[in-house]
């Protein structure tokens, strides 16, 4: 996997960035690493410096001015991998709700499998989500459901953000056009993805909450989502039309 780098975006993550790292690497000798920090208080930055050191050449470092949105984090890590020659290219949390040692899964599925994009989905075989309350488990899948009637997309985990992009994906999205900024970016990916007609594959994985540090999903984020899918459907029929 010379090829593939793992975006981590991160705000006060000092509880988990170590080892998270850590796991991320123990997957493969060839992983790169992008941490995308958005200026933590709490330093995550100064220990990923540290890090640096010890995994030279592997681990890489931005930082942003502020917190400015799960979305424009991504954004300047995709700008930045586009840049040199990843071809595959993942988000991923930095809580250990994405088990690191699904990556490779999502590596094949598009390494071998013929996926321009795979997807690590809660939802595809049931639901597999741990430590989370009901309601949210609820509000989450439901949430899928939703964007599934709205969009067309045939995908059961519309918002997961355990993804893998081959770099066609990201090289067709123009990136500066992508508007939503929390919940709904993990959408608004899918679905521009959806529209290139590029082919998007789901596989199972387990969806494990936060033990350390803190949830940024609140109820702004899931505002934007609701109300955003139908914006972002209406806006695709009228540029067909």
């Amino acid at each position: 996997m010379p090829d593939t780098v793992v975006i981590i975006p991160t705000y006060n993550e000092i509880e988990n960035i170590e080892a998270i790292v850590r796991a991320v690497f123990a997957q493969s000798d060839d992983l790169h690493v992008l941490i995308v920090d958005d200026n933590s208080p709490d330093l995550t930055a100064l220990k990923v410096k540290e890090l640096q050191k010890e995994f030279l050449g592997k681990l890489f470092l931005e930082i942003r001015q502020e917190k400015a949105g799960l979305g424009t984090a991504y954004i300047h890590g995709f700008k930045w991998c586009l840049e040199r020659a990843y071809h595959y290219i993942f988000e991923m949390d930095a809580d250990f709700s994405h088990n690191p040692s699904d990556i490779l899964k999502l590596y094949n599925a598009c390494h071998k499998g013929g996926a321009d994009m795979s997807i690590g989905s809660r939802y595809i075989t049931g639901v597999n989500v741990v430590n989370w309350p009901m309601s949210r488990v609820l509000m989450s899948y439901l949430a899928s459901k939703y964007v599934r009637l709205i969009t067309g997309m045939k995908i059961h985990d519309t918002t997961a953000g355990f993804v893998c992009y081959k770099r066609e994906v990201l090289e067709a999205i123009d990136l500066k056009a992508v508007k939503f900024i929390g919940y709904a970016f993990q959408i608004e990916m899918k679905f521009k993805t959806y529209l290139k007609q590029f082919k998007i594959i789901e596989i199972p994985v387990i969806f494990t909450d936060r033990t350390k540090g803190e949830s940024k999903l609140s109820s702004g984020i899931i505002s934007e989502a609701i109300f955003g899918v139908i914006s972002m459907k209406l806006k695709s029929i009228f540029k067909r039309s």
